[in-house]
């Protein structure tokens, strides 16, 4: 897992919203939203897999292992450790370097109900 704690390695592990939404619309990525309990109670996204650290850990078996998997928390405190830990274990795992906080603003009003129809 230090192999991610250098530079090249953190930008192996990132990706942005647009790859992100492209991939999902393609079914060849999936969100897993990397949160707490009491931060899953304040708001939450109908498309991703909420998961705790310790979920995560113990849930590998069912994780996709043919399509991306994107980690993502509200600011990027968690979700760079979740896709390295991903990657050590053999997934295709990287993690939205705006966060969820930045992939609600860009999904807000009509701009959700048009990615979601299309």
């Amino acid at each position: 897992m230090l192999k991610y704690a250098t530079p090249a390695g953190y930008n192996e592990l990132r990706t942005n919203i647009e790859e992100f939404l492209k991939l999902y619309k393609e079914n060849k990525a999936v969100l897993i939203d990397i949160r707490m309990p009491f931060e899953k109670k304040v708001w939450g996204l109908k498309f991703t897999t909420e998961m705790t650290p310790e979920e995560l850990e113990s849930n590998l078996d069912k994780l996709p292992k043919d399509k991306l998997i994107v980690t993502a928390c509200p600011g990027k405190g968690r979700s760079p450790f979740a896709a390295a830990f991903l990657k050590e274990n053999g997934f295709n795992a990287k993690f939205l370097e705006e966060g969820l906080l930045e992939l609600m603003a860009k999904l807000k009003g009509g701009e959700a109900k048009k990615f979601l129809e299309n």
